[in-house]
């Protein structure tokens, strides 16, 4: 561990060639997860990884960059399967729960209520390198040779406190990395890829993820959550406000006499992005009710999605009997199409509630204190106090 940790701190004293690695200090630490305290949010419970990829053949990738005393930001890249995304298309919808954001691609997807393509996660003015550097990547794919029209799906969070973001430092190779590395299994956490320079809650915020799979009863469907958290708000932990109690919190300065803090997001600005998969054969218009309930898992975080806070949630079907093929020229034969009827999408409404919830508070409990641009820094979540909280208000033993 010692050659990793050396090398992380002569990139941050040292101007060069921006790090494209997840850091040692990023991933690799003891910082644990919601269910590694004793925290179980909800009814339902997590898949084996407890992550979006417990969604079968979901792939996740990332690149985190970290370069000189300024730049930290990253890439984040959800692959829905590992097939061809362009030709063997699956059904989508995005819900816009407070629209101050770019999200690149986002009427192709209301129109016709598909991803053709990976869906990446980077910084604010990073998204339209991302989203080029992503078309080029497509269009040297085998058999892409006579494709002309791509609609590239890229979100976004201002990470603009930490990270140097007006020298818009994500590349073409840094968003090749994350598509080209991607893969199933657990998703790292915290202070990484689109998350490296985040901040949620006012303490440093990242990437979460978190899984539901229902009984069989309710059909054994499998929902995954990924958050790139970046937002204010009162923190609260499984009805335990945390925020609150540690004095940590959105208009701390209005109600209380103590001068809020420099990083207290005071009025919920920031951003979130919000994906979901899941295997239950969910045509477009379900797919897009499922993903309206991400929010309510958002608002039980203690969100209350501020007039600068940019909340977007894509949600997406890698279910066989709803993908969708390419259908060019105009004489595509009609396909039959297995889709869940709406009475049974409840269970998968309460899943994406839990999942969201948790994938918010494992994003803070695993990310790790970051400096950045002009000596910003942002502070970990501390865990002991959290603990203490969430004893007395009878969260956890």
């Amino acid at each position: 561990m010692t050659r990793p940790l050396l090398l992380v701190a002569l990139l941050l004293l040292v101007p060069g060639p921006a790090m494209s690695q997840t850091p040692a200090d990023a991933t690799d630490n003891d910082r644990p997860r919601a269910r590694d305290l004793g925290i179980g949010i909800g009814i339902f419970q997590p898949g084996e990884w407890n992550a979006i990829t417990d969604v079968a053949g979901v792939r996740v990738g990332q690149t985190t960059l970290i370069e000189g005393d300024g730049v930290r930001t990253g890439v984040t890249a959800i692959l829905p399967h590992g097939g061809d995304l362009f030709r063997d298309r699956v059904p989508a919808a995005i819900h816009v729960g407070n629209g101050f954001g770019k999200l690149v691609g986002i009427t192709q997807v209301r129109e016709l209520g598909e991803l053709e393509t990976p869906i990446l996660l980077t910084c604010t003015l990073c998204v339209w390198q991302a989203a080029d550097a992503m078309v080029g990547w497509l269009l040297e794919r085998p058999g892409m040779e006579g494709v002309g029209s791509i609609n590239p799906v890229v979100g976004e969070t201002n990470d603009g406190g930490l990270n140097d973001i007006r020298s818009r430092p994500v590349h073409a190779e840094h968003v090749r990395e994350a598509l080209e590395s991607a893969d199933t299994g657990p998703v790292a956490e915290g202070s990484v890829g689109a998350g490296t320079g985040t901040r949620a809650f006012g303490w440093k915020g990242g990437m979460g993820t978190a899984s539901r799979v229902l009984p069989e009863s309710l059909g054994g469907w499998t929902v995954g959550v990924l958050v790139q958290s970046n937002f204010g708000g009162i923190l609260t932990i499984d009805g335990a406000p945390v925020g609150e109690e540690l004095g940590q919190f959105s208009f701390r300065g209005d109600v209380r006499e103590t001068p809020p803090a420099e990083t207290d997001q005071e009025d919920g600005a920031g951003s979130i992005m919000i994906v979901i998969a899941t295997d239950a054969p969910l045509s477009d218009r379900n797919l897009e009710r499922l993903a309206s309930r991400a929010m309510m898992g958002l608002a039980r975080t203690g969100s209350f999605a501020g007039n600068g806070s940019g909340d977007y949630i894509i949600a997406f079907s890698t279910a066989e009997g709803v993908r969708r093929g390419t259908g060019g020229g105009g004489g595509a034969a009609p396909h039959p199409v297995a889709e869940l009827p709406n009475a049974a999408t409840s269970g998968l409404f309460q899943g994406v509630v839990e999942a969201t919830e948790e994938a918010v508070i494992n994003s803070l409990l695993k990310a790790t204190t970051m400096t950045g641009r002009g000596g910003s820094s942002a502070e970990a979540l501390p865990i002991e106090a959290t603990l203490e909280v969430l004893r007395r208000y009878g969260v956890v033993r």
